[in-house]
């Protein structure tokens, strides 16, 4: 009999990042589902494409209808709340239907950037400093310039631009305002690590595996921060995007992979991780690896920096999306 694979996302919607010109990170989900579903079809497993629209009551009725082995779990927040993408998760495991990737409390964890940090923190994997900041806070501002701003809850790279690096008083006040009357309540400021930029995917649940390791390369302007911009990601015919590329496998010695490796193991673990979810880094001045953030069920779509790292590890696309539904049996 086959294996029955219900592939669940969230359908693409108007909303407040189409209001800012940053939906394309929202319709990225569908890339994904082409890809994920033609890997389930060439398993010849049998699979259902389940899209859920809001509310939540709406869509806990929809994934309540699902007869299926195992649930392949795309969804990443409805339209402008992306912190529905672990309630879902949740309303998955109290269907008691198992799904793919990582936990409702992972994902809860890691949308709460300031808190993830300080788990981090505490458990002495290396961070830049920060501080939650909104404008009524900004008198409380302690930290060492240059400093970037970046929505606290949120993911994708939305808000980040340019402008996010800051080196003075004014620049810093002018971008919390705009992150907390775009985004709501209050900016995450930290201190910016200008070093190489890594980043690497961890798969597994037990025993952890580490595909390959990637790297960041910019080749803009020197005026221009180097930093990974929404239109890095999503607006081909930018200068952030056209100067900035993904290499994988990064060219790093033996040491440097092992400390990476090692690092966002612990990232992934401390923060409940399981099935897959990937590991930024920056090296500091002193080549120290500091963890920028912890992000559960990232893209997968083809082209993706865990797309790119799967091939490195001579391992097909659709192997890992085998080894990924096989997780969640398991």
């Amino acid at each position: 009999m086959k294996l029955k694979v219900a592939l669940v996302y969230n359908q693409p919607e108007a909303d407040r990042y189409h209001a800012m010109g940053e939906s394309a990170a929202e319709l990225g989900v569908l890339d994904e589902v082409r890809a994920v579903s033609h890997a389930i079809s060439e398993l010849k497993y049998e699979c259902q494409n389940v899209a859920l629209r809001p509310p939540i009551s709406s869509a806990r009725e929809t994934l309540s209808r699902i007869r299926a082995d195992v649930v392949f779990n795309l969804f990443e927040g409805f339209a402008g709340s992306p912190e529905t993408e672990a309630e879902i998760a949740s309303l998955l495991a109290d269907l008691k239907l198992p799904f793919t990737g990582c936990p409702p409390q992972a994902l809860g964890l890691a949308l709460d950037k300031a808190r993830t940090k300080q788990i981090l923190k505490t458990a002495g994997i290396p961070t830049p400093d920060f501080q939650v900041l909104d404008p009524s806070s900004l008198t409380n501002f302690r930290l060492d310039f240059p400093c970037i701003v970046k929505p606290v809850a949120d993911d994708a790279s939305h808000g980040l631009s340019e402008e996010s690096v800051v080196h003075d008083l004014g620049s810093l006040e002018r971008q919390i305002d705009r992150i907390c009357r775009l985004f709501g309540g209050q900016a995450l400021v930290e201190e910016f690590i200008d070093g190489r930029e890594f980043n690497t995917t961890v798969i597994g649940r037990g025993r952890l595996i580490i595909p390959a390791i990637s790297e960041i390369v910019y080749t803009l302007p020197p005026e221009k921060p180097r930093l990974l911009t929404f239109e890095s990601k999503w607006q081909e015919d930018s200068l952030y995007f056209k100067n900035t590329r993904n290499v994988c496998p990064a060219s790093i010695n033996e040491l440097e992979h092992a400390r990476i490796s090692r690092i966002a193991k612990s990232a992934f673990r401390l923060t409940g991780c399981r099935g897959y979810a990937r590991v930024d880094f920056r090296q500091n001045r002193t080549g120290q690896f500091m963890v920028l953030e912890v992000n559960p069920n990232p893209d997968i779509s083809p082209g993706s920096g865990a797309s790119l790292q799967i091939a490195a590890a001579g391992l097909s696309y659709t192997r890992f999306i085998e080894k990924v539904i096989r997780i969640a049996l398991n």
